[in-house]
């Protein structure tokens, strides 16, 4: 493949529409705006064609149609990405929101997903069933990208990341050739997709190990801001010794002016976000040592998984500016609560928030190695929000992110949850993955050699 981006002409729009069961937008389709708008408001990408694809021939053709006339290629799956890796500018966009299947199979609890799907579809699906995959914190997340970045969520503590729990991956690569990549077929593959995101193709099926799991105890519970220090210091404790039952993000956040009471509204707290899922007849005394913080308010009680996934989806709908930066962290020491009271004191919008996700129980006794996820170690996954429905206010929230993380870098352990990172080049993504990014490096240089899957936190093949 030749270096030079290729335009797409009007002659080759026709040559791939007529090859298609599925719909090719154009800049000239009145629905071309609207269809090419992803989830953060911020992305303002103009892509020279969008291929809906209706099946995995169409996902073919478009890898084989784009590596022939030497296009740019992004793949879309939810379109949630916070850095808008599922577009780009002149190129063909790849959208598989077309591929929508969810297969439970409840002898073994496994489930087989299409690349299209979305959490929320995954989790009503499952909950039939009883069953559960850990993902994200918001349903409307796309299945494929959390899924290859690695999936820090509610259930991480219990059951690990999201791709802890993936068993196998049907993939399109660049040569247009189709794979099956599990621990049998194509290992170092299947390894490199559970975190290396989509750098090695486009996966048109993931199969999940569920779990059984059919409700939860959880939700909010939150403290003035001017106690961010104390309730920081106390979590870390007590999350370090927890069952691995329980699990609980901590944020800082303006609540806004609906669902909460009134009383809380456009007030600044520190929040913990909780989910347990033990034994339901224990679950008011696992949280006996939680209230006994005295939070100033405490919504929690057992409900379906899915009302947690669904939780805050409401208040964080398509179409807000989003900024996003991130960090992993190995304390909560007195500086770093220093800091947090600092910026939580100082949130520039009602929905711009902080939160730190516990990487510990079952996602910590995962080999450092054993998947591309390189911060097995860290105790806390870290990502400052920026998020405003006005596009005047993202300057504001980006000044608040960037200062937020130039204040907490220091004090980082390095690298970032690939998931969590905007468009920060290629030194930020070989820090997030530590010493895994030499053979990832070599892998992509097998799969990829052309570095043809290049929208993403990219990976250079190397040999």
């Amino acid at each position: 493949m030749k270096n030079l981006q290729q335009p797409i002409t009007e002659k080759l729009i026709e040559s791939l529409r007529k090859q298609l069961k599925g719909t090719l937008i154009t800049p000239n389709d009145t629905s071309y705006d609207e269809i090419r708008k992803v989830y953060n408001a911020m992305i303002d990408k103009h892509p020279g064609a969008i291929a809906m694809c209706s099946d995995v021939n169409d996902v073919k053709v478009a890898v084989d149609f784009g590596r022939n006339n030497n296009f740019l290629v992004a793949i879309r799956g939810g379109g949630h990405n916070g850095g808008g890796l599922g577009l780009c500018d002149g190129g063909l966009v790849i959208d598989l929101s077309g591929l929508k299947y969810i297969s439970v199979n409840t002898e073994n609890n496994t489930v087989k997903v299409g690349g299209g799907c979305i959490w929320n579809e995954v989790d009503t699906a499952t909950h039939e069933y009883g069953l559960a995959i850990p993902s994200g914190m918001v349903s409307s997340t796309g299945v494929g990208g959390l899924t290859l970045g690695g999936g820090v969520g509610y259930l991480a503590r219990k059951y690990g990341l999201t791709i802890d729990n993936l068993l196998g991956a049907e993939m399109i690569l660049a040569d247009g050739s189709i794979v099956s990549a599990n621990q049998n077929k194509n290992p170092d593959l299947f390894w490199a997709i559970r975190g290396g995101g989509g750098n090695f193709g486009v996966v048109t099926e993931f199969t999940f190990q569920a779990h059984k799991l059919k409700t939860v105890y959880g939700g909010p519970t939150l403290w003035p801001i001017e106690q961010v220090e104390e309730i920081m210091e106390w979590f870390d404790g007590f999350i370090r010794t927890a069952s691995d039952d329980i699990n609980g993000f901590i944020a800082t956040m303006i609540i806004p002016e609906s669902p909460f009471p009134e009383h809380l509204h456009n007030k600044k707290f520190c929040g913990i976000v909780w989910c347990y899922v033990g034994d339901m007849t224990k679950a008011e005394e696992a949280f006996v040592p939680i209230l006994a913080k005295k939070p100033i308010f405490a919504h929690v009680g057992e409900m379906p998984y899915p009302a947690i996934q669904t939780m805050f989806d409401g208040l964080l709908p398509t179409g807000m500016q989003w900024y996003w930066r991130a960090d992993f962290f190995n304390s909560l020491n007195a500086d770093i609560r220093a800091q947090h009271l600092k910026f939580g004191s100082a949130i520039p919008t009602p929905l711009s928030q902080m939160h730190l996700y516990p990487i510990t129980g079952a996602a910590s006794r995962v080999g450092a190695t054993d998947t591309p996820w390189a911060y097995r170690d860290a105790e806390y996954c870290g990502v400052y929000i920026g998020v405003d429905p006005d596009p005047k206010n993202a300057d504001k929230i980006t000044k608040w992110c960037k200062g937020y993380y130039e204040a907490l870098h220091p004090y980082s352990a390095g690298g970032a949850y690939s998931n969590f990172m905007m468009d920060e080049g290629q030194e930020r993504v070989q820090a997030s993955y530590k010493q895994n990014y030499t053979r990832l490096a070599s892998i992509k240089h097998q799969y990829d050699p052309t570095n043809f899957f290049k929208v993403n936190q990219n990976i250079i093949p190397k040999s």
